[in-house]
């Protein structure tokens, strides 16, 4: 299965073959990064990486791939240069790291995309996820972010090796 992500006149959209589903996007649209904090939504094809998810407000979801509950220490390296950067590290962190456990429910489920990091360059972005959407499905920093509920229907159908299609 692929995931798809199109950006269209009357806003973005994920289909899984179930369907399109509102999704946001970043503010500049789905298109070559071109480094980070660009707000670009990057375009290609990527593979699904694992779950991360707030096993304090939600159950662990019904998926195939590596699943893990987030830690409140736990963040994600956005400094170039680092060597962690666009890794998960703990907090805190010497250098600038995004944090995992928010007070908002953006990130209480988190899919890991495989952007820039086999192999990392440096400066071309990070933090690169599927996540929860804001209810007015407001702009992202370039990740992908869905409703809760689509976000867990469409991972109860993914299976080794599927990716996302950023197009």
């Amino acid at each position: 299965m692929k995931l798809t992500v199109i950006s269209a006149a009357d806003g973005a959209w994920l289909d899984w073959g179930a369907g399109q589903r509102a999704c946001a996007i970043g503010p500049g649209g789905i298109a070559v990064k071109g480094g980070e904090g660009d707000g670009i939504t990057p375009r290609g094809t990527f593979a699904l990486r694992e779950i991360f998810y707030r096993a304090d407000r939600i159950a662990k979801p019904d998926t195939v791939l590596p699943t893990r509950a987030i830690e409140k220490d736990d963040g994600w390296c956005d400094t170039p240069g680092d060597p962690n950067y666009n890794r998960l590290v703990k907090l805190p962190y010497p250098a600038s790291a995004e944090t995992m456990w928010r007070d908002d429910h953006l990130y209480d489920l988190v899919l890991v995309l495989g952007y820039n990091d086999d192999p990392v360059v440096v400066g071309k972005g990070s933090a690169i996820f599927l996540h929860l959407a804001r209810s007015d499905y407001s702009h992202t920093h370039g990740c992908v972010a869905l409703q809760y509920q689509d976000a867990l229907a469409a991972l109860e159908q993914l299976q080794p090796g599927d990716t996302i299609q950023i197009v």
